[in-house]
């Protein structure tokens, strides 16, 4: 049911194939989109390390649990920001995947650290990483869909996406 939601067919009902969204020639991104893809992929790579300092100084169940959830905030981090590096326009689903991932994270960390020292802690990770990366996911998977360039009208990713509005006049 998930990759249906995050597959659905564009309003012409055809599915996007990879000939469909691929852009033609050289990718131009904007600065703040090379931005925002770096700190996504540098933030996933970085929890790699993470994950291996988890797995070695937690016990065998609670690394178990902490280690897949990382690995999945990894996975969905490193997908969102290299699909944004590639002007991708498929960096919607792993982004909107990832801030949910970090925002539940942040909110576990908390609920389970013992006061003092480790719960300060908890709370510097959520202000300073996790927070504002979910936030920052969110915003990317919010932001509308751009129709691609160089393919002609009507066709692309993207194309047929619109819908028109019902009024009550019968138009």
């Amino acid at each position: 049911m998930t990759l249906i939601a995050f597959n659905s067919p564009a309003g012409n009902g055809r599915y996007a194939t990879k000939s469909s969204w691929v852009r033609r020639g050289p990718v131009h991104l904007g600065t703040t989109r090379r931005r925002q893809g770096r700190i996504l992929t540098g933030a996933g790579l970085a929890l790699l390390p993470w994950l291996g300092y988890l797995a070695g100084t937690l016990p065998p169940a609670e690394a178990a649990a902490w280690v897949v959830l990382d690995a999945l905030e990894a996975a969905a981090l490193l997908a969102a920001g290299t699909r944004l590096l590639r002007a991708d326009p498929r960096h919607r689903a792993p982004a909107a995947a990832a801030a949910v991932l970090l925002l539940a994270d942040a909110c576990i960390d908390l609920a389970t650290a013992a006061p003092g020292a480790e719960f300060a802690t908890a709370v510097a990770m959520a202000v300073a990483a996790e927070l504002p990366l979910a936030a920052l996911c969110a915003a990317l998977a919010a932001r509308p869909a751009r129709a691609t360039q160089g393919t002609g009208a009507g066709s692309g990713w993207g194309a047929g996406t619109r819908t028109r509005s019902v009024s009550g006049s019968g138009t």
